[in-house]
């Protein structure tokens, strides 16, 4: 791979991943019911508009769930696939590999994103943990979704939250089980 292929690689991971990480974001916070007005989510929604209205024609919602901008992301994770892949040197693969590859890497986004948003959530717990800032009500709006089960099966330790363990836990045992046997090239796959 020459230099403008390491060119190509490093512009579609960084400005294909921060994309999609918008679109998933705009996903996400629908099913966790997150506050609309909050000014972060504003901006996703500002970002992702243009693209998700054009699927929002032929995709529908259910139950309050805009369908169309995860078909957004898939299709945006494809064309990066193919794309880093080209830029790599390499064939693009058959149709059916490269539905596969997207679709571990967008399972794989998701799981990322929820991990992050757990470390984040809980080192601000600590450090600032009554804290009103946007940013933060925002992370807690979309974790407590995948917090809020294990809690109820816990018993109370004493103002102790040990969810989050328990995510990570899940969150891996995915990973394991769903992304790791199918053996897909981490380097052409954004999110993983």
């Amino acid at each position: 791979m020459g230099a403008i292929g390491n060119v190509g690689v490093l512009l579609v991971q960084t400005l294909g991943g921060l994309y999609l990480l918008a679109i998933l974001l705009r996903f996400l916070l629908q099913i966790a019911r997150a506050d609309f007005y909050n000014p972060f989510t504003q901006a996703i929604v500002k970002v992702t508009d243009p693209a998700v209205r054009i699927f929002r024609r032929f995709v529908p919602g259910y139950r309050g769930v805009d369908f169309a901008s995860l078909v957004l992301a898939f299709i945006v994770q494809c064309i990066a696939t193919a794309l880093l892949i080209t830029f790599s040197g390499f064939t693009i693969p058959g149709v059916a590999l490269l539905v596969t590859w997207s679709a571990l890497g967008l399972l794989s986004f998701v799981l990322n994103i929820y991990f992050w948003s757990m470390i984040v959530s809980i080192i601000a717990s600590f450090i600032a943990p009554y804290s009103a800032h946007p940013a933060l009500s925002l992370i807690r709006q979309l974790t407590e979704p995948l917090m809020a089960p294990f809690r109820r099966l816990l018993p109370s330790m004493g103002g102790l939250d040990l969810s989050p363990i328990f995510v990570f836990l899940a969150l891996q045992i995915i990973r394991t089980v769903l992304i790791m046997p199918a053996g897909v090239n981490p380097t052409v796959v954004l999110g993983i």
